[in-house]
């Protein structure tokens, strides 16, 4: 059975929605719902994957406290394999605010917390040789895991013969290219957000920045443009898919989702291009319901709602 690995950034989100204003310091505003919610690139990714059929394991790092204990037992609930996920003491699992704006679009307040102490050290390159894809997850949230330890990860992970995938994430340090410029040869499926891959392209229109980093050595880039929709291309085949028409409650994770569903497609032997239908499909399903993973339930229901928007799978 094609097995999926997921490393990186484990998070417990608390989801408030909708926020119509910021309060003012000392004051207080109502919103409807406030809701706990496992969240993190590695983690949403993995349980999305999980429900669209996938075997898939969780590695990465959590603190000992109540926040981990939520964010471990989420996972396992959801059938993930975690015995890789590490514990580590006298510092706190990673959390984020998530406020959820009345159209769905999200702004986060997120503390690093254990994610900042995961390693190359912490990875069982042994263990891995058990999966048939490695999909590195929140890559400028992990600064354990940055320029040549990255490098050194990629090149151990290409070493035992598995797929490589990196998503990014917002890199608040405004280093952008420099963490990540030496890995990106190793890489098969670069996942990216077009927002992100504008600040680390220093470019704007999306085919040229799909062209820099296939330049660059990556071998498939897929760019997750939101209301937009996605692109990919391989250097030679290439596909803008528009967004989905749906009922946008919350964005959270979308991107994540994205990044499940195309590995997914990979993982059941699908070509290139139905991948990208598939993951852009999935994008949409998952922003129709609060949480980064509650949108998507099973691999049934997804074809559903696929073809209900009129997407043959």
């Amino acid at each position: 059975m094609e097995k999926l690995a997921c490393l990186g950034i484990l998070v417990g989100d608390f989801v408030t929605r909708p926020v119509v204003q910021i309060p003012e310091r000392g004051k207080l505003t109502l919103v409807e719902t406030c809701e706990l919610h496992i969240g993190g690139c590695a983690s949403n990714t993995a349980v999305v994957a999980k429900k669209l059929g996938s075997t898939v394991s969780v590695i990465g790092k959590i603190g000992q406290d109540a926040l981990g204990d939520f964010v471990l037992n989420a996972l396992k609930k959801e059938g993930i394999e975690v015995s890789r996920v590490r514990i580590e003491k006298n510092i706190t699992t990673s959390g984020t605010a998530v406020l959820v704006f009345p159209d769905g679009e999200r702004s986060f307040l997120h503390s690093i917390g254990a994610n900042s102490k995961f390693t190359v050290s912490d990875i069982d390159f042994e263990y891995l040789k058990n999966f048939s894809i490695v999909h590195v997850a929140g890559i400028f949230l992990l600064p354990g895991l940055e320029y040549e330890n990255l490098k050194e990860l990629s090149m151990k992970v290409k070493g035992i013969g598995k797929t490589l995938s990196f998503d990014t994430a917002w890199d608040s340090t405004g280093r952008w290219l420099a963490v990540i410029k030496d890995s990106i040869p190793y890489v098969d499926y670069f996942f990216t957000s077009l927002e992100e891959a504008k600040m680390l392209s220093k470019k704007d229109d999306y085919k040229d920045i799909a062209k820099f980093f296939i330049d660059l050595g990556a071998k498939n880039v897929c760019l997750k443009m939101g209301p937009a929709g996605s692109f990919i291309t391989d250097g030679k085949q290439s596909q803008f898919f528009p967004a989905l028409k749906v009922n946008t409650v919350d964005s959270t994770g979308a991107g994540d989702a994205y990044v499940a569903g195309f590995l997914t497609g990979i993982l059941k032997g699908y070509p290139f291009l139905k991948c990208g239908v598939i993951a852009n499909a999935v994008g949409a399903m998952s922003v129709t319901a609060v949480g980064a993973t509650n949108g998507i339930t099973n691999w049934e229901d997804f074809v559903s709602f696929a073809k209900q928007h009129n997407v043959e799978i």
